[in-house]
């Protein structure tokens, strides 16, 4: 069995069939998919991912939506997880990536997020664009030292910091591209014991489904493409990336 930790379930891309999407992820045996939030608007159609299909969630604030985040919504945020008991704060991260984001914006938003994180004790899914090391600084700052480093693509150093800041690293559809080098051996040479699994869907499509919808079922495949990477049984790879994600996210066996 498989766990995708990231996947958007929730977006109005699964509108029309995700009761559909939800069957065919369990007939590839993904056992559980961890959806989180992006924004304040979201947080009910997240919630409702966890109502309807039993999806553990997170609720944050995504840096790339900064412009439409209130001070007030971070009020709302802390009420919420309070309340709702998500399992992770996220969302969240740095994204330099994008042109036109407020840098500084960004930075007091994620800081926000993780003095929540901290005061709750949970666990961050990070969002993390071009921006590792200023990540790896607040992170550091706010003692903050469990989660998932979603969509990894930095370098061997990055990632051994991140490891040893308590953090396993996403991966997912882009390590199927042959030309994703850098992707394709940080996947295959890092510890086992610090990768987990992700599709991020609607996003980040692999190769057989370049420029379609991704979808959490997807995972399979992507699973054999790493397990063959590494030389490895899919057995053993799903067994540890299962593993390793309950670690970091404090999931219960299913």
């Amino acid at each position: 069995m498989l766990i995708d930790t990231h996947c958007h379930l929730d977006a109005p891309e699964f509108d029309t069939d995700r009761d559909e999407v939800v069957v065919r992820a369990r007939e590839a045996q993904i056992s559980q998919i961890i959806v989180p939030a992006i924004s304040l608007p979201t947080f009910a159609g997240t919630l409702a991912m966890r109502n309807r299909y039993g999806c553990p969630v997170a609720l944050g604030l995504h840096p790339i939506y900064e412009r439409t985040h209130r001070e007030e919504h971070l009020l709302t945020l802390r009420d919420a997880i309070a309340n709702e008991k998500p399992i992770a704060v996220g969302e969240i991260g740095l994204d330099f990536f994008v042109a036109g984001l407020d840098t500084q914006r960004q930075t007091d938003i994620f800081a926000a997020q993780l003095k929540l994180a901290r005061d709750f004790d949970l666990p961050v899914l990070l969002h993390v664009r071009k921006s590792q090391d200023q990540v790896l600084k607040q992170l550091r700052r706010f003692g903050v030292r469990r989660g998932i480093a979603h969509a990894f693509n930095g370098s061997p150093q990055q990632a051994a910091a991140y490891i040893e800041q308590g953090f396993k690293l996403g991966f997912g559809g882009s390590l199927t591209f042959e030309r994703a080098l850098n992707i394709r051996r940080l996947a295959t040479d890092l510890p086992l014991e610090s990768i987990v699994l992700e599709t991020d869907a609607p996003d980040i499509s692999p190769s057989w489904a370049y420029k379609q919808r991704n979808e959490p079922a997807y995972l399979s495949r992507i699973a054999t493409e790493l397990a063959e990477l590494r030389g490895i049984s899919l057995t053993k790879l799903a067994a540890q990336t299962s593993t390793n994600a309950r670690e970091a996210l404090n999931l219960p066996l299913r």
